[in-house]
């Protein structure tokens, strides 16, 4: 038995050497967060285990108001069958810019905090808008270049970066502890991880889901604005939109602060919805223009013809023959804006249903669906 200890020890201490000696201790990280809390991936509860910047609630707060026929509708059995498969925590319905219907589910509540995943991806676009609108930045024909010395020559933009046409050479594995993915996530040098990065096809002329496209918007924005991501976020949308509840945005380490661009604001679901009535009302807050009218309209319009899924920061769908544009994170979370309806449709949760042939999984349809049969049946 002690020889085997003895054995086991020491091979454990040359893979933490070897981890090292290669750049690769950050699995250790993972292994911490993910594996040693009982999950096998990432977790809508992960934010607790890192480093965060704050996003701060707005000192005039805007509830969102409660419909006249506040849930008096019930889920339909196979919206709540999907909802108990799936783990939601979280399903809103706001007609009319009013809550006609929520539910809560696991613990959860209007207040909780609980990961965005991706969906930040489309805020981080919005606050490309942003400082394009504020000056900061000139379009999205600006190069990349001009933040980043590195990508002369690329001929990368901004607007490639925000429509995912990039270019660049990442990797988007979700399974492999070495993949650049899993660096980004859970290293402590965001920046060095982007930087490495080569452009190896050519930008601007396909659609190509990476993350690393975000990140490196998001690290243009903050050198172009020279302000912490969650600083502008602050001030650009969460305090004039009247965000009840302050948000967290994790970041890479105490030492960087740069936060993860391409995920990771844990908010609610009440205050995720604001995107979608933002962008529904072309940029419009309280009758100020927070976004320019015609960024919002390029936003929502696939770029390419050849993927129409996809515009700058947004998914997009013609299910049900209607025109939708979607926030959306890896393990379901969603925030399904339909403007011709005046319908915005926000789920959260642990899971998401399974992969389709169509640009969404199968969950994402059933949302919709079961949203549109609750309606009809007022």
């Amino acid at each position: 038995m002690k020889k085997f200890v003895s054995w086991f020890v020491g091979i454990v201490l040359l893979l933490v050497i070897v981890a090292y000696a290669t750049d690769y201790d950050y699995i250790f990280k993972g292994i911490r967060v993910v594996y040693l809390t009982g999950h096998t991936t990432a977790f809508i509860d992960d934010h607790v285990y890192f480093e965060n910047d704050s996003i701060l609630a707005s000192q005039s707060p805007q509830p969102w108001p409660l419909h006249a026929k506040y849930n008096r509708s019930t889920a339909t059995e196979k919206l709540n069958a999907i909802n108990s498969e799936l783990g939601t925590i979280a399903f809103l319905i706001i007609k009319n810019d009013s809550i006609w219907y929520e539910s809560y589910l696991d613990g959860y509540g209007t207040s909780s905090q609980t990961n965005s995943f991706s969906m930040a991806k489309s805020i981080t676009s919005a606050l490309l808008g942003k400082a394009i609108q504020d000056g900061h930045i000139e379009s999205l024909s600006q190069p990349v270049s001009d933040f980043y010395p590195k990508f002369e020559g690329s001929g990368m933009t901004v607007g490639d970066l925000s429509s995912m046409a990039s270019g660049l050479d990442w990797q988007e594995s979700y399974t492999s502890p070495f993949s650049v993915t899993a660096r980004s996530y859970y290293d402590d040098d965001l920046a060095e991880t982007i930087l490495d990065l080569e452009v190896v096809d050519p930008p601007g002329e396909a659609f190509k889901y990476l993350s690393g496209n975000t990140q490196l918007l998001g690290m243009v924005i903050q050198k172009a604005t020279n302000k912490p991501l969650a600083t502008y976020l602050t001030a650009s949308f969460w305090k004039p939109m009247g965000f009840e509840q302050p948000a967290l945005w994790q970041i890479d380490d105490t030492e960087h602060r740069l936060v993860k661009a391409f995920c990771c604001i844990a908010s609610n679901a009440r205050d995720f919805a604001r995107f979608g009535k933002l962008y529904k009302d072309h940029g419009r807050w309280q009758g100020k223009q927070l976004l320019d009218s015609s960024f919002v309209a390029t936003s929502i319009q696939a770029r390419f013809k050849e993927s129409p899924q996809y515009g700058y920061g947004l998914w997009l769908s013609d299910h049900r023959g209607k025109k939708l544009f979607v926030m959306r994170g890896i393990l379901g979370q969603y925030v399904i804006t339909i403007p011709e309806d005046d319908l915005i449709i926000v789920r959260l949760g642990h899971h998401r249903g399974e992969k389709s042939d169509r640009h969404f999984s199968d969950d994402f349809y059933t949302y919709v669906d079961e949203t549109y049969a609750m309606l009809n049946a007022e």
